[in-house]
């Protein structure tokens, strides 16, 4: 199949690249328009004030790139409408790895990875949105190491690379065009090579206190937090398949909202 990968941490992220090896191992043809620096947290964003620039790179991907000074849904947009020629027209728009969860009502909304995604399916594409969980440490550490993952982190994004490479055609494949529909894909930590596929729900999930009380030059600044779960105990929820050491697999259908 053909593939538009996109992500909201930045072109030169590992856990886009990994999934952009797997696919290509698999034997699918690939195009990345990413954004060129984090765009994370931003939604389905775009950039309205500004001109926004797209150029030809080489990030060692073994695939057509392109760097976009936008947003992930910048990306989407001018990719399948300017960028790519018919040969790598895409037949879904592959967004991730992410590199954190984007599991639960609050963080699907504000999410820039899942903002790709539903770009595609904006475009009449099926779209995926993969995302891998981590702890605060662990993301901490990444974050100290410019975004360079240890071997340990390295081996487990890479298993879930694989899982993805399988999953992605497999849904893409059984997604009909044009009906609206982004499958949101968080791996666990560790994501093992036998790990479990899980369909579930978003949490349901409150996040208050997003922003630290103001400082003395009046401004404030994000506090992440992972929020309260309110969920009852069934259906699945994204965030319990992560918690089991599940992969969780949610189907966000767009056409339910006008129901």
């Amino acid at each position: 199949m053909n593939f538009l990968v996109t992500n909201d941490d930045g072109i030169r992220s590992v856990f886009l690249h990994e999934l952009v090896f797997a696919l290509l191992g698999a034997g699918h043809t690939v195009a990345v328009v990413a954004p060129k620096t984090e765009q994370s947290w931003i939604g389905a964003a775009k950039s309205r004030g500004r001109a926004v620039h797209a150029t030809v790179a080489d990030h060692g991907l073994g695939c057509p790139t392109w760097v976009v000074d936008g947003t992930p849904s910048d990306c989407v947009n001018i990719a399948v409408d300017h960028l790519l020629p018919d040969h790598l027209a895409p037949q879904a728009v592959v967004s991730g790895i992410n590199i954190g969860l984007n599991a639960s009502l609050g963080f699907i909304i504000a999410s820039g990875t899942i903002g790709g995604a539903w770009e595609g399916a904006l475009h009449g594409l099926p779209a995926l949105a993969l995302s891998q969980d981590l702890t605060g440490e662990i993301y901490d550490n990444l974050k100290a190491n410019d975004d360079v993952p240890d071997s340990s982190l390295h081996r487990v994004l890479r298993t879930s690379a694989q899982h993805a490479a399988r999953l992605v055609p497999e849904l893409a494949a059984a997604t009909p065009p044009r009906e609206f529909i982004v499958h949101n894909i968080n791996f666990p930590l560790p994501c093992l090579p036998d790990t479990e596929v899980r369909r579930t729900v978003p949490a349901r999930v409150v996040v208050p206190g997003l922003f630290s009380p103001a400082a003395d030059d009046g401004t404030h600044r994000l506090i992440f937090r992972l929020g309260d779960d309110l969920s009852p105990p069934d259906p699945l929820t994204d965030r319990a398949a992560l918690t089991a050491g599940l992969i969780s697999h949610t189907i966000l259908d767009y056409k339910k909202l006008g129901q």
